[in-house]
C-alpha cells in the first residue's frame, strides 16, 4: 500500500498536483473537567464572609496550576448557573475530586462539581501571555 501511495505522490508532483500533507497523528489521553455550578449556598451577596471564600477560590486554582495537575480554570460569563470549570490532568478522576474538593467555595456549598472525562490530544498545555492593552 505504501509502494502505492508513494507511486501515485511522484504521478500527482510531476503532474505538477500537490500532495495533500498527511494528518498529523497525536496521541491521546483522558483529562478530567469539573464543571462548576451553583451550589446550594450561592448568593449574589458579596459579604466578607463571600469575600474570603472567593479568595480562598482563587488561592486554591493557583495553588493546583502551580502543582501542574490543573491545567485551565476559569468562569462563565453569562451569569447562569454553570459558573465556571477546570480541566485536571491527573491520574483518575479520584485524584482530581481529592483535589478539588477542598475548594473553600465547593466546602462552603457555594459551588458544587459535576464530573466528565474529556478525550483530547496528550499533553496539552496553556501558555500564559501578557494582556496587551
Amino acid at each position: 500500500m505504501r509502494r502505492v501511495r508513494a507511486a501515485l505522490a511522484l504521478l500527482l508532483l510531476g503532474a505538477g498536483a500537490t500532495r495533500a500533507a498527511e494528518p498529523e497523528k497525536y496521541e491521546m489521553t483522558t483529562y478530567q473537567v469539573a464543571f462548576l455550578v451553583r451550589g446550594p449556598n450561592w448568593s449574589p451577596a458579596e459579604t466578607e464572609e463571600t469575600k474570603a471564600i472567593q479568595a480562598g477560590h482563587m488561592e486554591n486554582i493557583r495553588k493546583m496550576g502551580a502543582s501542574g495537575k490543573l491545567l485551565i480554570a476559569g468562569p462563565f460569563e453569562d451569569g447562569g448557573d454553570l459558573r465556571g470549570m477546570f480541566i485536571f490532568r491527573v491520574a483518575t478522576l479520584e485524584e482530581a475530586k481529592a483535589l478539588a474538593e477542598q475548594d473553600p467555595a465547593v466546602k462552603a456549598g457555594r459551588l458544587k462539581l459535576e464530573w466528565h472525562p474529556w478525550f483530547a490530544a496528550k499533553n496539552v498545555t496553556v501558555t500564559a501571555t501578557a494582556a496587551k492593552p
